[in-house]
C-alpha cells in the first residue's frame, strides 16, 4: 500500500477527527476508497475506539432512487439511531462514476432529501469529517492522469496545518470585527451583512469546528444579500455540469437566475425549500496547494483566489446562540474567481484585490 494513504488515515483520524479510545465511530466506504478505509480501520483500532461501516455508493444510491415511488418514510429510525448514537463520522469519497446519478429527477431527490432532515441534524451534530481517496474516476473529472491527481489530492492533505491555520487567522479576525462585505468583479457587486456571526478558521479540524480535509477556507454565515453574482468556476451538481451561474439577490433572496449550461439544475435547487434560495455560506479559498479547479466541490471550494458562496442551510458555528440562521435541506457552493479585476471589501476597506491578500506580496494599494 501507498505510504501515502497511511499518512491521510494518520491526519484523518489524528489531526481532523481526534478519535479517542472508546469513541464511537460510523465510517462511510465509497467504491473506490477501500485503501483508504483499512488505514482508517486500522488507525481507529489503534485507538481502542468502537467501529461501524457503512458502504457509500452513488450506483446504489441511484438505483433506490429511480425504483422508489417518491413518497420517503421521514427519518428511518434505524438510520437516524446510527447517527444519534455515534461521536464520530468520517466519510470517504471516491466513486467509480462521478456521474452515477444524473438521470435521477431533481423531485426525487428534494423528497428525498427533505425526508431525512432530523438524521442530517443528527449526522451534523457528530464530530464529522468528510475526505476523498484519489480514483481514476475523479482523475478523469479533473482532467487529470491517475498519477498526476494522486500528487494534487496527498500535495492538499499531507501539509503543515497548523501553519496554515496561523495564517488564515487574520482573515477570520477582520471577517468577525466586520459588518458587511462587498464582492465586485466585472459581472459581480453583491454586499451582505455578517454583522454578529462569527468566522469559521477552517483548518481541517473539528477542534475548530472544520469537518472537510483537505480544507484551508474561512467562512462566515450571511444574511441580507443584495446584487448579482456570477459564478465562472464550472462544477458538477448533482451529477449534472453546470456553467456560468449567475444569481441576482433582493432582500437575501435570489429573485432572478440563468445560467449558460443546464439552469434547470440550478431552478431544481432554489425550488427545494424556502431557505434555498438564501445564502447560508460565504467562504474565502486560502489554500494556495490547491491551485486549479478539478470539479470536486471539496478542492475547489478552498483554492485560493476563489470565493464561494452557498445556497441553503447555515452552520450552526458560524450563529450566536439564540439565532437559528438560514435552514435548508441543501447547502450547495458555487465558486467565483477573483484573480483578476476584482476585489473583496469589508466595511468599505479593500482585504483583497485580484487574488492577492493587503498581507501578501503582490497586493496593489
Amino acid at each position: 500500500m501507498d505510504d501515502r494513504i497511511h499518512e491521510h488515515a494518520d491526519v484523518l483520524v489524528d489531526w481532523s477527527a481526534r478519535i479517542e479510545s472508546g469513541d464511537d465511530v460510523v465510517v462511510s466506504v465509497s467504491e473506490g476508497a477501500h485503501d483508504l478505509a483499512v488505514a482508517v480501520a486500522e488507525k481507529i483500532g489503534d485507538r481502542g475506539a468502537n467501529l461501524v461501516t457503512t458502504y457509500g455508493s452513488s450506483e446504489m444510491n441511484r438505483a433506490y432512487l429511480n425504483a422508489h415511488d417518491g413518497e420517503f418514510d421521514d427519518d428511518p429510525g434505524h438510520e437516524l439511531a446510527l447517527f444519534e448514537n455515534a461521536d464520530v463520522v468520517l466519510s470517504l469519497g471516491g466513486g467509480r462514476n462521478t456521474a452515477a446519478q444524473t438521470d435521477v429527477s431533481g423531485e426525487v431527490r428534494g423528497a428525498y432529501s427533505k425526508a431525512h432532515e432530523q438524521t442530517r441534524e443528527a449526522y451534523m451534530d457528530t464530530d464529522w469529517v468528510s475526505t476523498v481517496h484519489p480514483t481514476r474516476s475523479l482523475a478523469q473529472q479533473a482532467g487529470m492522469s491517475y498519477e498526476a491527481y494522486q500528487e494534487f489530492v496527498y500535495d492538499a492533505v499531507l501539509r503543515d496545518w497548523e501553519s496554515l491555520a496561523t495564517e488564515m487567522s487574520e482573515m477570520k479576525d477582520i471577517l468577525d470585527a466586520g459588518s458587511e462585505v462587498r464582492i465586485r468583479s466585472e459581472d459581480t457587486d453583491l454586499t451582505m451583512s455578517i454583522e454578529g456571526r462569527t468566522a469559521v478558521n477552517s483548518t481541517a479540524s473539528v477542534a475548530d469546528d472544520s469537518h472537510n480535509l483537505p480544507s484551508g477556507e474561512v467562512f462566515t454565515a450571511p444574511h441580507a444579500t443584495a446584487g448579482e453574482v456570477r459564478f465562472d468556476v464550472p462544477m458538477t451538481i448533482r451529477g449534472t455540469r453546470v456553467e456560468d451561474v449567475w444569481l441576482e439577490f433582493d432582500d437575501g433572496a435570489v429573485i432572478d437566475y440563468d445560467a449558460a449550461r443546464n439552469p434547470e439544475v440550478i431552478g431544481e435547487l432554489l425550488d427545494t425549500d424556502e431557505g434555498a434560495r438564501r445564502l447560508g455560506e460565504l467562504g474565502i479559498g486560502m489554500n494556495r496547494g490547491i491551485d486549479r479547479p478539478t470539479d470536486n466541490i471539496l478542492f475547489d471550494e478552498k483554492m485560493a483566489e476563489t470565493v464561494h458562496l452557498a445556497l441553503g442551510r447555515a452552520y450552526d458555528a458560524c450563529l450566536p446562540d439564540d439565532e437559528t440562521g438560514n435552514d435548508s435541506a441543501i447547502h450547495t457552493d458555487l465558486i467565483t474567481d477573483v484573480s483578476d479585476d476584482s476585489s473583496l471589501a469589508i466595511d468599505g476597506e479593500i482585504v483583497q484585490r485580484d487574488g492577492h491578500f493587503r498581507w501578501e506580496d503582490g497586493f496593489e494599494r
